[in-house]
């Protein structure tokens, strides 16, 4: 039951918010009681702050699955992009926008690990664009990652509009291989952009 009501609740905050959506609505949404929810979630906070954990981990599966299918570097950058897009897709308001919001400390809590793991994801992203000569092995690789996450969490955390941070992330993400790739690299790089503008 607790996993059924994390998974209805986190859907709910995805689509309408995480300050709009009450524990009233979560409950009508299963049928069940407010009194179920509370014997799980002594409060809303700690619903939200779990469903962000589980947020989190669903993630970095689809991000490693993505890994696993070993596109070329810049491809894979464009499919975990892709993969943002379809799961964070259902609102009008970006979620992280209102985390940030309305509650401060699981926001900061849930940037703090996703940066441990972009620090990681990214790296091995680049490492790999430079064995594959599609990103030059000059550049100061902690430094790229560092830019490019910043650039991302900044967006996502100050931008209303889902649809607006999506084109965002993806302008960031165009020039973030913009900035690290060979000439193969930028070939490459407009046929993902090609594609995806069709996507």
């Amino acid at each position: 039951m607790k996993e059924k009501i994390m998974a209805k609740a986190t859907e709910l905050f995805l689509k309408l918010g995480f300050k709009s959506i009450t524990m009233d609505d979560i409950a009508g949404e299963m049928c069940i009681s407010k009194k179920t929810i509370y014997k799980y979630f002594c409060n809303k906070e700690v619903l939200i702050e779990e469903s962000t954990e589980v947020m989190h981990k669903e993630v970095h599966q689809s991000i490693d699955a993505i890994v696993q299918q070993d596109f070329n570097a810049i491809q894979e950058n464009f499919e975990i992009r892709k993969m943002f897009k379809e799961m964070f897709n259902a609102g009008d308001t970006s979620p992280m926008y209102q985390l940030k919001k309305h509650y401060p400390e699981i926001y900061n809590k849930l940037v703090d690990r996703e940066v441990n793991e972009c620090n990681t994801v990214f790296k091995q992203n680049i490492e790999k664009g430079i064995r594959e000569g599609l990103y030059r092995s000059d550049i100061p690789q902690d430094t790229y990652v560092k830019f490019y996450y910043t650039l991302v969490f900044e967006i996502n955390g100050n931008t209303i509009s889902e649809k607006e941070a999506q084109q965002l992330e993806l302008e960031a993400l165009e020039y973030h291989i913009r900035a690290m790739a060979t000439l193969a690299g930028i070939i490459e790089l407009e046929k993902q952009l090609e594609n995806h503008s069709i996507i």
